[in-house]
């Protein structure tokens, strides 16, 4: 809450290097969770797949591994982490329970690496390019749902991804966390639009 007890909100906006590296992966490894997620644009599966049942325990691990990353306070690991020599300090995965998925990712290090750089910088220069408008871009879509409701709007957080799927829209990744396409994020207009009933679900 903000000083005299009214309502506040904080929303975080990014294209963070853990979450693109984990769904660039999510490519290359064929992991199909989670469903409702679109792929991402020119990324495909690279190598053989593995065998059924080691591929479910891919899915599984990864799926725990996403989890983490996206809202690590929300989904901590029940054991220790250890860092993926071939990521540096980019990737940790529990000591216990990873072990396919770990072997799995080493050999899409380099690739999965050269790739969350370049979707970052795109985000980043497409950020500088908009001037600052993040804040005003939500700051209008509470207000207008402000007025639909005729009350100020609850306190709430949100983390938006910005990330370059092949789809246009709006997903939810996680309890407080969302995925927006690139593509939407660059049209103030059907951004607005599609942000509305997000807020007026957690305002």
């Amino acid at each position: 809450m903000q000083p005299g007890g009214t309502p506040s909100w904080v929303i975080r906006e990014n294209a963070s290097r853990p979450v693109l590296l984990a769904l660039y992966l999510r490519e290359v490894l064929a992991i199909a969770s989670p469903l409702e997620l679109p792929r991402l644009r020119d990324v495909g599966a690279v190598g053989d797949r593995l065998e059924i049942d080691q591929h479910d325990q891919l899915e599984q691990q990864w799926r725990a591994w996403w989890a983490m990353t996206v809202e690590p306070e929300t989904h901590p690991s029940t054991v220790p982490l250890e860092l993926v020599d071939a990521f540096e300090t980019e990737v940790a995965l529990p000591s216990s329970g990873a072990e396919v998925l770990a072997a799995a990712i080493v050999p899409h290090a380099e690739a999965a690496r050269a790739w969350a750089d370049w979707a970052h910088v795109g985000y980043r220069n497409a950020s500088a390019a908009r001037r600052g408008d993040s804040y005003r871009a939500y700051a209008g879509t509470i207000a207008e749902h402000e007025r639909e409701v005729g009350r100020r709007a609850h306190s709430f957080e949100l983390n938006v991804e910005v990330v370059p799927l092949a789809e246009s829209g709006v997903w939810w990744i996680g309890d407080m966390t969302v995925a927006v396409t690139d593509s939407l994020r660059s049209d103030a207009s059907a951004f607005d639009d599609a942000m509305h009933p997000i807020i007026a679900e957690l305002a």
